[in-house]
């Protein structure tokens, strides 16, 4: 009786484990697409802008 009380209790934890992660998932999804498609345009301009010109500066030194 005992070992079954202890599936038990790893079956829930385990539940829980998987809704948790489906939660942190769902807010990184809303969050990426709360940006705007021009937002983005920018961001990924700077970065390659950035990445660029560190590949610059590193390839004349």
């Amino acid at each position: 009786m005992k070992r079954w009380k202890w599936w038990k209790i790893i079956g829930l934890a385990s539940f829980v484990g998987v809704a948790a992660t489906g939660v942190v998932i769902v807010r990184a999804e809303r969050r990426r697409r709360a940006y705007t498609p021009e937002e983005i345009r920018d961001r990924l301009r700077a970065r390659h802008a950035e990445a660029t010109g560190a590949r610059s500066a590193s390839a004349s030194e």
